[in-house]
């Protein structure tokens, strides 16, 4: 039986990334749907006292924040592989974009899918507003790229993948940013890779 536990739902982004990386490291974990009502018993804010998703229960270890969860399962699972390179300044580089995963993509393509399709309460005009200047600097940061570091895959693409492939679902188009468009391909034909449940596009920006 394995001694890892994943809480989450379906349609989290956040969710999604852990997966992937659940997936290339071939490891399983027992699966709890954490949606709003179990997220606010007492059970569950134990875990997490903020009640957010994704947690990852491993043996006594509880982990929170889905981009935490990528490093424990990492340095704990797969230390030397080239998902969290060992070159420092790689590895520098993987925390700075974890770090627009959390920043300029959880509040901008992210928020505006979590407001047209779950009805949030943000704000979908500044949704927008960071989308239009975060997407022209990753199309330009991956225009000679395959991957956002090094020559191999890390966290940071898995991290930063579902909410800029689920744009259209905010309605943020891709159109026209053809290397984010390449390099969700090249993410999309990785071993173990699954897609999030499709949601219908409202009107497209």
């Amino acid at each position: 039986m394995s001694s890892l536990t994943l809480y989450g739902t379906a349609l989290s982004g956040h969710v999604h990334r852990v997966q992937l990386l659940l997936n290339m490291l071939d490891l399983s974990a027992e699966w709890i749907e954490a949606g709003a009502d179990i997220r606010a018993t007492d059970a569950f804010l134990q875990l997490n006292p903020l009640g957010q998703i994704p947690v990852l229960v491993d043996g006594d270890s509880v982990i929170t924040d889905s981009n935490a969860i990528l490093i424990w399962l990492v340095k704990r699972y797969a230390p030397e592989s080239h998902w969290l390179p060992q070159d420092l300044y790689q590895e520098v580089q993987v925390h700075q974009w974890l770090a627009k995963a959390a920043g300029e993509i959880r509040y901008g393509v992210a928020s505006a899918r979590m407001i047209k399709q779950f009805g949030t309460s943000e704000n979908y005009a500044s949704a927008c507003e960071i989308t239009k200047k975060f997407l022209p600097q990753l199309e330009a940061h991956l225009g000679e790229r395959t991957w956002l570091v090094g020559a191999h895959a890390t966290i940071a693409d898995l991290a930063c993948y579902a909410y800029v492939a689920c744009a259209p679902e905010g309605g943020i188009s891709l159109n026209g940013y053809s290397a984010i468009q390449r390099w969700l391909q090249n993410v999309a034909s990785l071993p173990g890779f699954v897609a999030l449940p499709p949601l219908p596009y409202p009107e497209e920006r």
